[in-house]
């Protein structure tokens, strides 16, 4: 004979949390749970942002539209601001500057860090102390960037020049003192300075690329240079890209490095953007025509970034 037990009354609708205090599921409280936990999460990063960022961008693309000298009500001129910058010799001049040095220090610092990241990928002994050698100008400070290099880029008395003198150039470069040299001083400076932190990331990359590739295109007969850029190049693709874009930003709103060393000169031959807006805001207080040469820069790098997104998203297809 068989019993068949029966469970005690209530026991479904306990299980099933109907007769809990709430009147909630446990399902239900549990993702409200985890939903308050993630709130507070992103909470304390999202009011920063909006205080420290998005409210100022937003006050940008307002006092971009007003004359504004940070006292008193802003007076709103509508374009303006945007009309002036059409004829403004000045902040044609600094547009043109920015798109110099980024032209030559995007470029240059790709090579750079990825000549640096192929070099020093290599499990050899003292290796380490190399990649933290290399990391080392990132992080030291700007100041003391520009007094050793302004030093080294001496005309006179620079080491730079006196090698140059002895491998027999009669007329070597005034580098920062010169308003054709000035700009490549800088470049060099920048792309020194910033190539150790890409070459981080390029080594993360090529660290991510699978060894069985290398192996597969060895015995399939392939050469280091077909090795290169047939498994490196591709392999390194989206790390590319992000650094690439990294350096487009980086390189339009360059500033401190080019006020510490040449603060615009000779003249203005190596004034750029930022600067600009810096000079035309805290130094003769137009704060609203700063702002729209801000909105000039910011709109620039949001084109560059779109028009980056859209090769890569074409070359993955």
């Amino acid at each position: 004979m068989v019993t068949t037990a029966v469970p005690p009354t209530g026991s479904t609708s306990s299980r099933t949390g109907r007769n809990r205090p709430g009147g909630h599921p446990p399902g239900r409280r549990l993702r409200l749970r985890n939903t308050f936990i993630g709130w507070t999460f992103i909470l304390p990063n999202f009011i920063g942002f909006a205080v420290l960022t998005l409210g100022p961008v937003l006050a940008l693309f307002y006092l971009g539209f007003t004359s504004w000298n940070a006292f008193g009500q802003a007076e709103w001129v509508g374009v303006e601001n945007f009309r002036g910058l059409l004829t403004d010799a000045t902040f044609h001049r600094a547009l043109l500057n920015t798109g110099y040095y980024a032209v030559l220090h995007i470029p240059l610092t790709l090579a750079a860090s990825l000549g640096l990241a192929l070099l020093l990928n290599t499990k050899l002994r003292g290796v380490a102390f190399f990649r933290t050698v290399a990391f080392f100008p990132y992080i030291t400070s700007i100041v003391a960037i520009a007094v050793v290099w302004n030093m080294l880029f001496s005309p006179d008395a620079g080491v730079i020049n006196q090698f140059l003198t002895f491998l027999g150039v009669d007329d070597p470069p005034g580098w920062t003192t010169s308003t054709d040299w000035s700009m490549p001083a800088v470049v060099i400076v920048g792309t020194w300075r910033y190539m150790g932190y890409y070459m981080l990331l390029f080594l993360a990359g090529l660290q991510a690329i699978p060894p069985e590739l290398y192996e597969a295109a060895r015995v399939d007969g392939a050469n280091a240079i077909q090795r290169f850029w047939n498994v490196t190049v591709p392999g390194l693709r989206p790390t590319t890209f992000f650094i690439t874009v990294m350096l487009t930003i980086e390189s339009f709103k360059v500033f401190d490095l080019i006020l510490v060393m040449t603060n615009g000169g000779p003249g203005i031959s190596t004034l750029v953007l930022s600067q600009y807006i810096y000079r035309k805001g805290f130094e003769e207080h137009d704060f609203g025509y700063a702002s729209s040469v801000a909105i000039v820069l910011f709109g620039i790098c949001i084109v560059v970034t779109v028009v980056q997104f859209l090769i890569n998203k074409r070359r993955e297809r």
